[in-house]
């Protein structure tokens, strides 16, 4: 029988030290058995480093304090030490492959085998099981990459409840979902509660924090500074957000005093499709223009092209057969490759800035100029004082919390990284910025400063163009916004008119047409 008295999880004194840096100071974080325990805290409070102690990525003797479990002490040397004792975490980033079938990932490294050749009936009778607990109707021999992200989701957690999980560790699962996604996660996990698993999920949505979790713990600068309890005192966001930042933060958005100027960037009839599938459209006639001085936001959802959109006009990054038009001040403008693209004044902030937007094994410094090397050399040759030079002003003026321009960026936060990448667009010196996604997984504090970074811009007389999932961001820093479904524009709306009802109303009006 279940005992709820005392916690499952205990870790106790948890310090952390990287070199020059102190991750963790003292941390106590205690998880009840059947609850759902949420930690919060800005980019760089120590949120990641903690779960990566508690699973085994940081072993035993790296770190001081003690750990907890099941009424034991125990010493974690790898992953596969807390894997099996019940100890599962499921990164932002999903551990699947995606040219396998969805049970040859829930078995990788494990596979059911008699006589050393693997049972695939076995396999694929527990993958429908699993399958089934977690919600999905796929069959086991389906690849990863015909599943939606929302589905890949689910496929990770079946492999957790495949290792007989006791305390699920969930880190920003809901980022890159959309809003019915991130619902049926949040239900699988009251539902994994009602079965006595516990749960700890770290997330910067707080309005789906508050909506699942029973405790809340807040870190910041590496140490707890509060748990609430959901069920006994009234919790709200701003709450949070205090103890998270350790002030108020009375606006979500910065002020913003636009000067619109005349059309800068247009594109009209623009066609896009699919890279390997040549008669399947993924863009279909799209025109629209963007003035200078103004913020307009893409608002669709997962699918519905935007992305897509934007990497085939920077440089044709996207897509084969494109076709249509891009003027700039007027004229037609050539982006039909990379650099064409950059010499004309564009600049990509990519969604997936681990992937595509950085070389995580490098330093700040290489990142910051590697879009512009130009800007730092003499014939041909890097000029390295006036390359620290820039990456320090960098540093200083949009925030980037680091030891150095020396530190990797592979060891920054979340937003700290993000703030890297507009570095790197921002020192290529564009017009025309096209950012994707630009605050996804990134703490309120962090947002706060990149939207004050797009008003800038846009004072500066930029054209900015912002993709993003979240509709409360884009009607509270753009001037325009485009709604887009099933690679189309469905509506154009001033944001004094937009509201979410109006946005989600277009898209539905959208499939009934």
């Amino acid at each position: 029988m279940l005992d709820t008295t005392r916690p499952i999880l205990e870790m106790r004194e948890i310090t952390k030290t990287f070199p020059g840096v102190k991750a963790l100071s003292n941390v106590n974080l205690s998880v009840m058995p059947a609850e759902i325990h949420a930690v919060v805290g800005e980019n760089g409070a120590g949120k990641s480093t903690l779960m990566k102690v508690l699973s085994g990525v940081y072993p035993a003797g790296t770190y001081d304090g003690a750990i907890h479990f099941d009424g034991q002490e125990r010493h974690f040397g790898t992953i596969a030490d807390s894997e099996n004792i019940g100890i599962i975490i499921i990164h932002q980033e999903l551990a699947l492959v995606p040219l396998l079938s969805i049970a040859e990932n829930i078995f990788l490294g494990h596979e059911p085998a008699k006589g050393g050749v693997i049972d695939w009936f076995e396999a694929f009778a527990r993958t429908k099981e699993l399958l089934k607990k977690v919600g999905l109707a796929e069959h086991p021999n389906t690849l990863i990459t015909n599943i939606g992200t929302g589905k890949q989701q689910l496929v990770e957690i079946a492999k957790a409840l495949n290792k007989s999980v006791k305390l699920l560790i969930l880190d920003e699962p809901t980022s890159s979902l959309n809003e019915t996604d991130s619902n049926a996660l949040l239900a699988l996990l009251r539902e994994f509660k009602a079965h006595g698993i516990s749960s700890i999920l770290i997330s910067h949505k707080l309005n789906e924090v508050l909506k699942v979790a029973d405790r809340i713990t807040v870190l910041r600068d590496g140490m707890t500074v509060d748990t609430l309890d959901t069920h006994t005192a009234k919790v709200s966001e701003d709450r949070i957000i205090k103890a998270m930042v350790g002030r108020e933060l009375t606006d979500r958005f910065p002020p913003r005093n636009a000067k619109i100027g005349e059309t800068f960037f247009e594109i009209g009839n623009w066609s896009v499709y699919h890279p390997l599938h040549a008669d399947r459209q993924v863009i279909k006639n799209v025109s629209m223009e963007v003035r200078k001085g103004e913020v307009v936001g893409i608002a669709g959802l997962m699918g519905s092209g935007r992305t897509e959109l934007a990497m085939s006009l920077f440089g044709r990054a996207y897509g084969q057969k494109i076709s249509g038009e891009v003027r700039i001040h007027g004229k037609p403008a050539d982006v039909s490759t990379i650099p064409k693209a950059m010499a004309a004044g564009l600049a990509y902030a990519t969604e997936d800035r681990k992937t595509y937007g950085l070389v995580l094994i490098d330093h700040i410094k290489h990142n910051v100029t590697l879009a512009n090397l130009g800007g730092v050399s003499s014939r041909s040759v890097i000029d390295e004082p006036k390359e620290l030079s820039v990456a320090n002003k960098f540093r200083k003026d949009l925030g980037i919390r680091s030891s150095s321009v020396f530190q990797t960026t592979v060891n920054l936060s979340g937003g700290n990284q993000q703030k890297v990448v507009l570095s790197k667009w921002l020192f290529a010196g564009p017009d025309i910025l096209i950012l994707d996604e630009p605050t996804r997984g990134i703490d309120v504090g962090a947002k706060y400063e990149i939207y004050g970074l797009i008003n800038r811009l846009a004072e500066e007389g930029k054209a900015v163009i912002v993709i993003s999932s979240e509709m409360p961001e884009l009607l509270g820093i753009s001037d325009r916004i485009y709604v887009m479904n099933e690679g189309r524009f469905v509506a154009e709306m001033t944001a004094a008119e937009a509201t979410q009802e109006k946005i989600m109303r277009a898209i539905m009006k959208s499939w009934e047409g």
